[in-house]
């Protein structure tokens, strides 16, 4: 865990001289570790170097030590080198260099005693605080988002995937072209949508050429992206309504960013969905068909991850995606029990949930990572959240309690019946056996007996071999 030079106590009371106060603050341990000479000098061709600044505004010091670690866990998943980490407290962030004038000269100092060739600030910047922080520090500046927009145009390898990261990137850009001038000057060319090494990190995606196109053709490029996303919705959700006319309940996981959400999937369905210890190693949904005990088919989706501040161009991108969650009838959220903030991450998804109108829906919590967390951890949690499930997806602990509570919260069917169906009907029975809730059967010589739970549907079909009574 990195520290500060400054303890939580100082930090939360007041109590800091105005001089300390707005002092730039190195944050240790964020840097790159680099295991040997070969691998330094391999990363060295192909890495960004980078110093990250945070601006502290409200919480505790540890929320803006968590929040400066993940920004470092992006940067590195972006495939940058972290050399220094740096914060400076104070009540907003300066409107025009985003760390204060007289702070960005020492920004500057830190820039040019690292060599590093790039800044990635924990926030968002306006584009005269972007072209003022270039200006000074003479080195490309790019914010949280941007670093964000640029892993996912790495990680998209679906065609609806793509347009949705290029969607966003354009929106980003757009307010930016004029701020962008001197970063474009040190691209090496355009990339093209989807990522590649021309760019760099925070500029992958639409690249260079598309950064100097006039804002029409950049907003006709956005219009043409919106129309094919909003046909890729309609089959998405054609696709939904589908299993909706089957009555076939949907489980959505949703989770931060590396929670363990695609190693659950796998665990639970045999999916086979990627598995990487990256930030957004995944962002293509995966929906995969499960059956419960007695035999009733619910579909399960794994969902894009979230992060703390996740960009609004991202949630609007992909909200095809993220209506995968506000559909479901349950929304299995996975937190990641090993992670310094937990509850952090917690909060972080809900809100991004409530942005798609998943808020109001059935809600498990399960913690994975139970092997790697301490037990102080655990225990702490485990009274934070006491209907929460514990589980190690790695290891398969707590697997098989955490099925049997997802059965458990599905809907129900909501008739029940008594019939004996003849043997001929054996598609009917089938039906039953898919759709419901089978309560008891027995073979005998009129046909099968069932005592079932079904759907108002099912319920017609069977009425003709229902017993009276």
């Amino acid at each position: 865990m990195p520290d500060f030079v400054l303890s939580s106590d100082d930090a939360t009371t007041g109590e800091l001289e105005l001089e300390d106060r707005h002092a730039l603050r190195r944050v240790a341990g964020l840097s790159t570790e680099l295991t040997d000479v070969t691998e330094v000098e391999y990363r060295q061709l192909r890495l960004e170097r980078v110093v990250l600044v945070g601006v502290w505004t409200e919480g505790t010091m540890t929320d803006a030590e968590n929040s400066l670690v993940e920004l470092a866990a992006l940067a590195e998943t972006a495939g940058s080198q972290v050399l220094e980490g740096l914060i400076q407290r104070r009540s907003r962030p300066d409107p025009a260099t985003y760390v204060g004038r007289g702070k960005v000269d020492e920004l500057g100092t830190v820039v040019e005693s690292t060599g590093a060739d790039t800044v990635i600030c924990d926030g968002e910047l306006s584009p005269s605080q972007l072209r003022n922080l270039e200006q000074r520090t003479k080195v490309k500046v790019i914010d949280r988002t941007a670093l964000i927009l640029d892993i996912f145009a790495q990680h998209a390898k679906s065609k609806e995937g793509k347009a949705q990261v290029e969607l966003a990137q354009l929106e980003y850009l757009l307010p930016r072209l004029r701020g962008w001038g001197e970063a474009l000057s040190r691209q090496t060319g355009g990339s093209g949508r989807g990522g590649g090494a021309g760019g760099g990190v925070g500029l992958r995606g639409p690249g260079e050429t598309k950064l100097e196109t006039d804002r029409r053709r950049i907003r006709m490029r956005i219009s043409r992206l919106r129309r094919e996303i909003k046909g890729m919705r309609t089959v998405r959700r054609t696709m939904r309504a589908g299993r909706a006319k089957n009555l076939v309940p949907a489980v959505a996981i949703a989770g931060y960013t590396n929670a363990g959400k695609s190693s659950l999937l796998n665990r639970l369905t045999g999916a086979g969905v990627l598995v990487e210890d990256a930030l957004f190693a995944t962002l293509d949904p995966t929906t995969r068909r499960a059956e419960t005990g007695d035999g009733r088919v619910y579909t399960l989706a794994d969902t894009v991850g979230f992060v703390r501040h996740l960009p609004h161009q991202i949630v609007e991108a992909f909200r095809s995606t993220l209506e995968e969650v506000a559909d479901a009838d349950l929304v299995v959220h996975v937190v990641d029990g090993a992670d310094p903030d937990p509850e952090g991450q917690v909060r972080a998804v809900r809100e991004v949930l409530a942005e798609v109108g998943a808020d109001k829906l059935p809600e498990l919590l399960v913690v994975n990572k139970i092997d790697a967390a301490d037990e102080e951890t655990l225990l702490r949690l485990k009274r934070t959240w006491p209907e929460a499930v514990f589980v190690s997806a790695r290891r398969g602990t707590g697997i098989d309690e955490l099925r049997a509570t997802i059965e458990g919260r599905l809907p129900r069917p909501a008739v029940e019946v008594r019939a004996t169906v003849p043997y001929d009907r054996g598609d009917l029975v089938a039906r039953v056996h898919r759709r419901g809730e089978v309560l008891g059967t027995e073979h005998t010589g009129a046909g099968t007996e069932l005592h079932v739970r079904v759907d108002e549907a099912l319920a017609a079909e069977l009425a003709p071999y229902a017993h009276a009574g």
